[in-house]
């Protein structure tokens, strides 16, 4: 009876130790899920928007002021020059920080989920990239916060009751809670997992398709062109979704419209016509020209750097 019992004893000790020594399937997943996450990804596109915003937020700033009053480039410069220097960059610590974690992610987050589904899935390597594309936009979204406060930090009616980012934060937060943070939520998803998955496709078959050239001055060229074409036709194409999103986060307090409610209101208050949803629309596919050509050529730059300080 007793051997009995310790043979039981023994034969139960053995089924603990085997279902031990079987990792569980979450563990498998998370390892091979975030073991395909690069970290010199994260870091180039960190490095390219910094290198991008410190050049190009005095453009940005013209192109936010026609997306809000649906004025000429003119007017748009008028008011900043009557403003002054003081207020020209007031506001670019929001996108500053937003766009080197958002360009962190965007290609940190493409790259190790396309690699994780390729590699682990076998998936289409084109369906692959549109999965990854709206997997790293959707996970961008994460930060509209920070688009939040500069919307109101740029719009001119909000200037005597913001002094900087922070407090625009703690105000906003304060008296109308977290979710105000988020206003204008909808026409962001929609704008950046189509569009990042749009990009990486067509910057990748650029890179297969144009010629290898081995002079880096011209190398850094073809970078710059390629990632500026890209960048500005995508960035026309979205632009509507821009200004419904400018739009609906240029109220505070008030209850939140509904992106069909916002886009039907814009539409009739600009004379019932389309294309006033581009207006400044050319400003800004010049300005997406220098802004994605620079942030290309800063990426592929700093990741040859990377991968030639590593060897």
């Amino acid at each position: 009876m007793i051997a009995e019992e310790k043979k039981v004893q023994q034969q139960q000790q053995t089924n603990c130790n085997e279902l031990r020594s079987i990792p569980l399937r979450s563990n498998v997943f998370t390892e091979r899920f975030f073991g395909s996450f690069n970290w010199e990804e994260f870091a180039c596109g960190c490095g390219a928007a910094f290198v991008n915003i410190a050049i190009t937020y005095p453009i940005y700033k013209m192109i936010f002021r026609q997306m809000l009053h649906g004025v000429p480039i003119a007017s748009a410069f008028s008011q900043l020059r009557h403003e002054g220097l003081m207020f020209l960059y007031r506001g670019m610590l929001p996108p500053l920080a937003q766009k080197t974690i958002s360009l962190s992610i965007m290609f940190g987050v493409f790259d190790g989920t396309r690699r994780y589904l390729v590699d682990d899935y076998r998936m289409n390597p084109y369906k692959a990239k549109i999965v990854a594309g709206i997997t790293a936009g959707t996970v961008e979204t994460a930060l509209l916060p920070f688009e939040r406060v500069q919307t109101l930090l740029a719009d001119s009616k909000y200037h005597q009751y913001f002094e900087n980012t922070q407090r625009a934060f703690r105000y906003v937060f304060s008296h109308h809670g977290f979710h105000e943070l988020y206003r204008g939520i909808v026409p962001v998803l929609w704008r950046n997992g189509p569009s990042n998955a749009l990009f990486f496709i067509l910057r990748e078959e650029a890179c297969i398709r144009l010629p290898q050239r081995s002079s880096i001055s011209t190398r850094a060229a073809q970078e710059f062109i390629a990632g500026a074409v890209i960048g500005a036709s995508i960035s026309t194409l979205f632009y509507p979704l821009n200004v419904i999103k400018v739009a609906m986060q240029s109220n505070m307090g008030h209850p939140t419209e509904s992106m069909w409610t916002s886009t039907l209101k814009i539409y009739k208050e600009r004379g019932n016509s389309i294309m006033y949803f581009y207006r400044g629309c050319g400003f800004n596919t010049a300005r997406s020209f220098i802004s994605w050509g620079i942030m290309n050529a800063a990426y592929e730059n700093l990741k040859n750097l990377m991968t030639w300080d590593s060897l």
